[in-house]
């Protein structure tokens, strides 16, 4: 066997794979100029052979001077002293501090005897091991997070004592009501919640709240300027307390003018996000006034409340608070759009650290604590969303941040510079694709214990039920694309999934919410059974459940570990997949290459449909002949409620007959307006008993044959 070089051993130790297999089965193997490339967006200088060489030493040599790995998980509660790498007869002291802050001390001196345990199972948490040994007349320590986590993560029987939840999959900014602004918001949120509970449902999925700079095309929930905090464009106005205390928001609510803006945002059929914030801004500032008057720093329940969340939240809020104040004084080119791209920012800014951000904070207090204020009043409002429902809020985490957002800014050590996530070329992008989002360097992440995937996932599961993980195989490698080249020649980098899944299962055990991970398109053989190791629930699409001639497989079929759903955010709702809807857009963009492209789609489109029909009237749950598409979207809600999925989610779009997808990848705001299409019917209109019988359906409990329309 070829003994690898050293830029190769550097590259494998740092995580980047040797090569990849793309869907035909062809390998693709990682080219030198990719190794370096991708070397230097870690942080690891290097140009030739010989300076991996040098890396490679030094890494052994750091490796040598290393007592302890930064971070040890332990399955079993069971706990034993690493062994040292150390002479014998060496003397050494340890600490290990739990998370409660009892402390057990131990000591001794290496021997070829098993190292000391505790005498009991540690408890689940995080603890940490503080570690001392003497040798050779010197003195050196280290410091371990030890990670006792749960063997799953917690399941829907153990959540809500059944065995299915079934619920609505809501793109919330798209919700249209009696009381909207021109984007939906947690108000719809807790209606929605009320509707599904009454009609037997146990939760509702919505897209990524994350924070968003809410202008231009910087709109997509999946970039977003921080993972870490939620976008104030979902901010329920009319519900926050505030109200009562400020004369000058209810006159402002009031004025003619005020309500005719209000009244141009909700009519269109595209949400302006700008537009909507500005006008929310105008009242939200009155209100923070009003607060800081009334509650902050003082022992009233919301002033208390206040203090706790702060608390709580720590140094992230004020990053995040400085950071959005930052952005807002550096106002962009319509003049009140934040500038949220803080690699051109004065240089003396971008650095969180540095004495101008500081001096910067210290002179706009009360514009910093402007946007403390709103991420309170979101994580407020969050926590009654979910109303009555068994399991509540199902969020979205995306798979990654904006390159120029708050959380490369804040956690800049963390982030890779010269190279963005992507997927390596497949029949739907033959070049491959760039999405644009930095990379978390892997090392970086582990040397820091973790700290700010605990943090996230602490965020993404506060108050909800359930978490969905957008591209969870990310867990394991994500394919990094170097700056400056094509899709085409990128590589996969390798990630600490283990310890990733443990800390994820017992996050998800501290807040009794279930989890599922976005496993659709080409996934690794080693993910699906490292997921459901972990209890982690898969994602089955009706719309790729299909054998290799096209037709669409039986309920039977389906994984009973998962949560299926006819389709994603992705893709067309039911009814616009049926009337060829999508294929419509693709033409108009161009997607299409020429007619006999479009007449292959339309053909294999004609192919489809029937299969689904077919497929419809095998499980007994066929519509009546000449059937409508609200026929046929029913009754594949009941098709979902056969399969033996733990989980089964029905689009919100699908009940309201939408036929235009809200996202069509592949494009950007200046083709087609991306997670910007409003539904045509409000939700008034949609909840109606009908839609009930069909989210019913779905749930298992319906066995009509022919299903109301909607």
């Amino acid at each position: 066997m070829t003994q690898p070089s050293a830029l190769e051993a550097l590259a494998r130790r740092m995580g980047v794979l040797d090569s990849y297999r793309d869907i035909h089965g062809t390998e693709h193997a990682t080219t030198a100029d990719t190794r370096i490339a991708l070397l230097r967006a870690m942080g690891v200088a290097i140009e030739r052979e010989n300076d991996a060489r040098h890396e490679l030493a030094r890494l052994d040599a750091a490796e040598s001077e290393r007592l302890l790995e930064p971070v040890a998980v332990i399955h079993a509660h069971a706990w034993q002293l690493p062994a040292l790498p150390v002479a014998e007869g060496t003397e050494w002291t340890a600490e290990l501090v739990l998370e409660d802050g009892t402390r057990e001390s131990l000591h001794g001196v290496t021997s070829g005897a098993p190292p000391p345990t505790t005498p009991a199972p540690l408890p689940l948490g995080y603890h940490e091991l503080r570690l001392s040994v003497r040798e050779g007349g010197r003195t050196r320590e280290a410091n371990q997070l030890l990670i006792v986590s749960p063997a799953q993560c917690t399941t829907v029987q153990q959540r809500i004592g059944a065995r299915r939840a079934v619920g609505v999959l809501a793109n919330l900014y798209s919700v249209r009501s009696a009381h909207d602004w021109g984007c939906g918001d947690l108000g719809d949120l807790r209606r929605l919640a009320g509707w599904v509970a009454d009609a037997g449902g146990s939760f509702i999925g919505v897209n990524p709240l994350h924070a968003l700079c809410n202008r231009g095309g910087a709109v997509s929930p999946y970039s977003p300027v921080s993972r870490l905090f939620n976008n104030p464009i979902y901010l329920d106005v009319g519900a926050l307390p505030e109200l009562v205390d400020s004369p000058e928001a209810g006159s402002l609510l009031a004025d003619a003018g005020f309500v005719a803006a209000r009244e141009a945002l909700r009519a269109g059929h595209l949400v302006d996000y700008a537009g909507v914030m500005r006008l929310k801004r105008r009242v939200l500032e009155l209100l923070h006034r009003a607060f800081a008057r009334r509650h902050r720093g003082r022992e009233t329940p919301r002033g208390v409340a206040y203090r706790q969340y702060r608390d709580a939240q720590g140094e992230t809020l004020d990053r995040f608070a400085v950071f959005s104040a930052i952005a807002e004084h550096l106002a962009g080119p319509d003049g009140d759009a934040p500038d949220c791209t803080w690699h051109r920012w004065p240089a003396a800014l971008q650095d969180p650290a540095s004495a101008a951000v500081a001096e910067f904070a210290r002179a706009n207090e009360e514009a910093i604590d402007f946007h403390r204020y709103l991420q309170f009043a979101l994580d407020a409002q969050l926590a009654g969303a979910g109303g009555a429902l068994a399991v509540g809020i199902y969020r979205d985490l995306a798979v990654g941040s904006a390159p120029d957002g708050c959380d490369t800014w804040a956690w800049p050590s963390l982030f890779a510079r010269g190279a963005a996530i992507g997927a390596p070329p497949d029949d739907f992008a033959v070049d491959g694709q760039n999405w644009g989002l930095p990379p978390i360097t892997p090392v970086a992440l582990r040397t820091d214990r973790y700290r700010y995937w605990i943090r996230l996932l602490r965020a993404s599961f506060a108050h909800g039920g359930a978490l969905r993980i957008d591209h969870v195989m990310g867990l394991f490698r994500q394919y990094w694309v170097p700056d400056g080249l094509s899709a085409r020649h990128g590589a996969y980098v390798r990630y600490p999934a283990e310890e990733l899944l443990h800390i994820t299962a017992l996050e998800s055990h501290r807040h009794n919410a279930v989890v599922v991970g976005e496993n659709l398109g080409t996934v690794p053989p080693e993910v699906g059974p490292a997921l459901d190791a972990h209890g982690v629930l898969a994602s089955a699409v009706v719309y790729f459940e299909r054998n290799a001639g096209g037709e669409f497989l039986p309920a039977a079929d389906y994984p009973a570990h998962a949560l299926v759903s006819i389709g994603t955010h992705d893709h067309v709702p039911l009814a616009g997949f049926l009337s060829g809807r999508d294929l419509e857009i693709h033409r108009d963009l161009g997607l299409l290459a020429d007619e006999d492209e479009r007449r292959r789609a339309l053909s294999e489109r004609d192919r489809a449909r029937q299969s689904l029909l077919e497929r419809l009237e095998r499980e007994g749950v066929a519509p009546a002949a000449e059937a409508e598409s609200a026929d046929v979207v029913n009754a594949a809600h009941a098709f979902l409620g056969r399969t033996p999925a733990s989980m089964v989610g029905v689009a919100l779009d699908d009940l309201g007959l939408e036929t235009d997808p809200v996202n069509v990848p592949g494009t950007n705001d200046s083709h087609y307006p991306n997670w910007q299409r409003k539904m045509r019917r409000p939700l008034e209109d949609i909840e109606t008993p009908a839609a009930a019988a069909s989210l019913r359906a779905a749930g298992g409990s319906a066995e009509p044959r022919t299903l109301p329309s909607a």
